[in-house]
């Protein structure tokens, strides 16, 4: 289970470092734009990605305080905050590092773990509390499947642009 997690978590980093290169090459004018998308444009789909997997990391971390290693894969997201609207061209700037920060602390997480601790229950504040904790691999499932889902509306707004991309396929290297 661990090397398939790890595989996504370093095919959510290559692919948000491939999403991230193609967001730089277009103008501030061009990422701002409402697109139709519920998070408008396409720095908010950014945003909202990045808001996620730190929410979502930062569940994890509620059932894991007995793995001193995984603790140390949060340490890195401590202090970081995302705008909440739209973003000026140095917020952008400031927010793309953030991605690797982020997908990096993903992976050292991963790595961490050990066959026990994707049975950890982590209490969740959703699904009006039936059930009210799930499995830690039902939540970092949760947290791979966020990115991919919102890469997806990335993608399609950049083809609606006719801008090409490839940052759909995984690559063999992660497997292992």
């Amino acid at each position: 289970m661990k090397n398939i997690f790890l595989t996504y978590a370093k095919y959510n980093k290559d692919a948000d470092q491939t999403a991230v290169s193609l967001l730089n090459a277009l103008s501030h004018e061009e990422r701002e734009k409402e697109r139709g998308s519920y998070y408008k444009s396409l720095s908010g789909l950014s945003r909202h990605l990045l808001q996620g997997t730190i929410y979502l990391q930062g569940l994890c971390k509620s059932g894991l305080s007995h793995n001193p290693q995984a603790m140390k894969a949060f340490a890195p997201l401590e202090g970081i905050s995302i705008p909440q609207d739209a973003l000026t061209e140095a917020q952008w700037k400031a927010l793309v590092p953030v991605f690797e920060i982020v997908d990096n602390s993903v992976i050292l997480l991963v790595s961490a773990l050990n066959d026990a601790d994707f049975t950890v229950s982590i209490k969740i504040p959703w699904y009006q509390g039936n059930p009210d904790a799930v499995p830690l691999s039902f939540l970092l499932q949760s947290l791979m499947v966020h990115g991919t889902h919102h890469r997806g509306q990335i993608s399609q707004i950049l083809d609606e642009l006719k801008i090409d991309h490839n940052y759909s396929s995984i690559k063999a290297d992660f497997i292992g």
